[in-house]
C-alpha cells in the first residue's frame, strides 16, 4: 500500500491523500473528477467501481451526548454537551474502486457545492455508477451532470425531498394509505408525533 501511496502522491500532491485504518483515500475536485478518475482507472488499473454514495456533513463533528464509560464497563454516564460544526462543505460523492488485477482498494471523495449539489457522471468511466448515482440523486438530492436516465431509484413517483439528508424528519413529511371509496392511495400529513431519540441512563 505504501507504494500505490506514493504514486497517489505524485499524481495527485500529498494535501488530497489520506491514510487511515489501513485504508487510503483520495479527494479530488468536482471539475477534475472526469480527469481523476480516468487517471486511476487507466494508470492505477482501478477497472472497478464497487460502490459509489452521498455522504451529508451537515452535524459533522457535533455530539448531543458526551459518555465515559465506568472503569467496570456496566455503567456510562451521559450528559448534553454542545458541538459546532467543523466541517467546510456539507456534501460530498464517495467513490470505492477495486483494483482486480493488483489487488488494491482505494476511496476517492469530491465535495460539492450545497446550494446546487452537481458533479459529472462516471458512467462513461464505469458503467457500474448508473444505479449508484440514480440512488444518490434520490436519497440525497445530488445531480450527476450528463446521466443518461437520472430519475428516482427507491421512492415513489412525486416524492418530496431527500431521506438520507440529514435535516429530513425521521417520521417523514407525509403518509401514504388506499382509499376503498376513491381506489386509490391518497398521501396525507403525517398524523404521528415527532420522537426525538434521547439515550436512557440505566444505573445499576
Amino acid at each position: 500500500m505504501q507504494d500505490l501511496k506514493a504514486q497517489l502522491i505524485e499524481e495527485f500532491g500529498a494535501n488530497n491523500i489520506v491514510e487511515a485504518f489501513g485504508e487510503l483515500t483520495v479527494t479530488v475536485t468536482t471539475a477534475d473528477i472526469i480527469k481523476s478518475c480516468l487517471a486511476l482507472r487507466d494508470l492505477f488499473f482501478f477497472d472497478t467501481l464497487i460502490d459509489l454514495c452521498g455522504v451529508d456533513y451537515l452535524t459533522y463533528g457535533q455530539s448531543d451526548w458526551e459518555a465515559d464509560a465506568s472503569s467496570s464497563g456496566f455503567g456510562r454516564g451521559r450528559e448534553a454537551c454542545g458541538g459546532e460544526d467543523r466541517h467546510e462543505k456539507r456534501f460530498a460523492v464517495v467513490y470505492h474502486l477495486l483494483s482486480v488485477s493488483k489487488n488494491y482498494r482505494l476511496r476517492v471523495k469530491a465535495f460539492v457545492d450545497e446550494a446546487q449539489p452537481m458533479i459529472e457522471t462516471v458512467t462513461g468511466i464505469w458503467a457500474a455508477a448508473d444505479w449508484y448515482e440514480r440512488e444518490a440523486f434520490d436519497l440525497m438530492g445530488i445531480l450527476f451532470e450528463n446521466h443518461t436516465d437520472l430519475r428516482r431509484l427507491l421512492t415513489d413517483y412525486g416524492f418530496v425531498g431527500h431521506p438520507l439528508r440529514k435535516d429530513f424528519p425521521m417520521i417523514g413529511e407525509v403518509e401514504m394509505r388506499y382509499d376503498e371509496a376513491l381506489g386509490r392511495v391518497v398521501y396525507e400529513p403525517v398524523s404521528i408525533e415527532p420522537n426525538v431519540n434521547v439515550p436512557r441512563v440505566i444505573r445499576k
